[in-house]
């Protein structure tokens, strides 16, 4: 039987963190987390669009708890403010949702000089991550929910260019970005597990979703999306099961069921090998320190 969001216990008492929880699939997310009891921080670049997003969760849950805080994810300086104000005020973190992310935009570098996407994406998730890890381990049942997608497969890492300073490809620059978040996801577990930590770190991945990421597709690309993709409600499935499924071990990797992985009930599903490479996933980690400065499980 396919797992649903009914499946999924209450969760009163449980704090989440849920990062692009404005719009589509993190809002999504937010409002399901919600309307099982979590206490949900939105935790979104632009304030005012987060609280128009806690406004219409709360128009569907009147009793909902959602709060509102500021983070970019391309800025390193923006990262370590949100945990400190979330850490000084939350005694608990059970959910980390590393959702928020950016698709195929026109080239720039974020303010600490990175690629935007692998800013966005990935390198501001791991300082997020590494800063909050110290709560996640004294809650008990804890996990850290890592978005990836299924472009993981257009690029691998470039270790000798990774912010694509010789010649910008977005559609590779998306996909690298989107492989570094799974290969971490991986090694994050792999680290815990050494520790003998309790907390889990899984991935998910939302198949073709009919959301505001592609909005920098070519418009012949955009019209097929309704035709193989699922609603944003349907695409945040995968993460939702992800993050409450009393199934989940550390490592999985949660995606959609049918059509090579584009639509369908939310299911474990596997990545390609080289996401499982261990010797690159610990060169990353080391790279991913030495950028933004952030240490830990080390």
């Amino acid at each position: 039987m396919s797992w649903t969001i009914d499946q999924a216990g209450k969760q009163d008492g449980r704090v989440a963190i849920v990062t692009g929880a404005n719009i589509g699939l993190g809002l999504n997310t937010a409002l399901q987390l919600a309307g099982k009891g979590c206490r949900v921080v939105l935790a979104c670049r632009n304030l005012d669009k987060a609280a128009a997003a806690k406004a219409e969760i709360l128009q569907q849950l009147p009793k909902a708890k959602v709060e509102c805080l500021q983070l970019d994810l391309g800025s390193l300086k923006s990262v370590r403010a949100f945990a400190e104000k979330f850490s000084a005020k939350h005694k608990r973190l059970d959910l980390l949702i590393n959702n928020a992310g950016i698709m195929m935009p026109p080239y720039s570098l974020s303010e600490d000089g990175f690629e935007s996407q692998l800013a966005a994406n990935y390198l501001g998730h791991f300082a997020l991550t590494g800063l909050l890890l110290p709560l996640l381990e004294q809650t008990p049942g804890s996990r850290v929910v890592s978005l990836s997608s299924l472009a993981h497969n257009w690029s691998g890492m470039r270790f000798d260019d990774l912010q694509f300073s010789k010649g910008y490809n977005k559609r590779k620059a998306y996909g690298q970005s989107k492989f570094a978040c799974l290969m971490f996801a991986y090694e994050l577990n792999r680290r815990l597990q050494k520790t003998g930590s309790k907390t889990l770190s899984v991935a998910a991945h939302p198949g073709v979703s009919a959301t505001n990421l592609a909005q920098h597709f070519p418009r012949i690309l955009s019209a097929f999306m309704p035709v193989f993709g699922q609603s944003a409600a349907d695409g945040a499935l995968p993460t939702l099961y992800a993050a409450l499924g009393e199934d989940i071990q550390g490592g999985d990797y949660c995606g959609p069921k049918n059509l090579q992985q584009m639509r369908g009930a939310p299911v474990k599903v596997g990545s390609n090998r080289a996401s499982r490479d261990e010797a690159a996933a610990k060169k990353l980690w080391t790279v991913s320190e030495e950028l933004t400065g952030v240490s830990f499980l080390s």
